[in-house]
């Protein structure tokens, strides 16, 4: 296992992204663990998904800052103004960047192809660029940059479970095109001045205040409002679904861990991050259902097969999504622990809560 070489404890952070889905959570785990911590917090709130979410998040945490002793400030902006990242940089000098920014999402990378140009490269390049200039000057650079990859990059490969040493030079979409285009910048970067950077390709994140573009959450909307959902791949998908809680906390065992040098000298790595443990879609949903009538979301004699489809696969998905997460429970010993169905209950729960 990587030994321990950044204290978080009284460090400054950086998050983009920080009322995203794994932004807030990831901000609140760093408030809840770490003594003094100083979170500087970027997002441009835009409206791909409801804005109420990101307002949510933001106020959870707001109000979890009353009892930690950790701050956090949040800034309006776009990380592809470069500008706002200068200003950003020169006022705050984080030791840590976490890059958690982008434009999400397979099938409106097809629709909307520049949200993705602009944020995922134009904006990664102005966070590389100003982790760049942090060395300058005498000051003391950027100790580890953290960034989001994606499973997206394993594209169609008919090898499981997908590893890091697979070759992955044929996306099958846009969105998968740019987070492998991040993999390769951050690279250059590392290589070129030094920066020590970790990716992580991230397999199906799911939970509460998730995104109500991801499938559990899309469901659960149609399902409520008695709309047929569509099952793809007539229900022959797999997923390695993980819970939010898990993955934050193996993304903070990552940024307390700088990669050493590879055998090129360079300090850079990619590790898949699931559950290693794929899960046929068909059953996911019936799960879903089950845990969506007993937190009274749905009726109890709800008729679930009178509401799903089963239709072809949708242009830019891919089969199964399966991680080999070895090489990250070996280094850091990261393993997730919820079951799928507990995750569902805690999503069931507050979805009912919340609206």
């Amino acid at each position: 296992m990587l030994k321990k070489n950044i204290d978080l404890c009284n460090k400054k952070v950086l998050i983009t992204g920080a009322a995203g889905f794994i932004g807030a959570n990831l901000t609140a785990q760093l408030l809840r663990r770490y003594e003094s911590i100083s979170i500087i917090g970027i997002d441009n709130m835009n409206e791909y998904y409801d804005v109420t979410l990101k307002e949510y998040r933001l106020q959870q945490i707001n109000e979890l800052l009353k009892n930690t002793s950790g701050t956090f400030r949040f800034i309006k902006g776009n990380i592809a103004d470069k500008g706002v990242i200068e200003k950003l940089f020169a006022e705050f000098w984080p030791d840590v960047v976490v890059n958690l920014a982008a434009q999400a999402g397979v099938r409106y990378s097809i629709q909307n192809p520049d949200a993705y140009i602009e944020a995922n490269l134009i904006g990664f390049y102005n966070i590389l660029e100003a982790c760049r200039h942090s060395y300058d000057n005498g000051m003391k650079g950027v100790e580890h940059l953290v960034y989001a990859s994606s499973s997206s990059v394993y594209g169609s490969n008919k090898k499981v479970p997908y590893s890091t040493t697979d070759k992955v030079d044929n996306p099958v979409s846009l969105y998968a095109a740019t987070k492998k285009s991040n993999e390769l910048l951050a690279h250059a970067y590392s290589k070129l001045y030094g920066i020590p950077s970790t990716g992580l390709r991230f397999f199906t994140v799911y939970g509460p205040a998730g995104r109500p573009d991801m499938a559990y959450f899309g469901f659960t909307n149609k399902l409520v409002h008695n709309e047929t959902i569509k099952i793809f791949n007539y229900g022959n998908c797999k997923r390695d679904f993980t819970y939010i809680d898990d993955i934050v906390t193996g993304i903070v065992e990552v940024m307390e861990r700088g990669p050493l040098p590879n055998e090129d000298g360079v300090r850079y790595k990619v590790y898949n991050i699931g559950n290693n443990q794929p899960e046929n879609l068909l059953d996911f949903v019936e799960i879903l259902q089950d845990e969506l009538k007993r937190a009274e979301v749905l009726p109890a004699d709800y008729d679930f097969e009178a509401h799903k489809q089963l239709v072809g696969m949708q242009p830019g998905d891919v089969e199964i999504t399966y991680a080999d997460t070895s090489e990250l429970e070996s280094d850091f010993g990261f393993k997730p622990h919820t079951a799928l169905r507990e995750g569902l209950r805690r999503f069931a729960e507050w979805y009912k809560e919340f609206y």
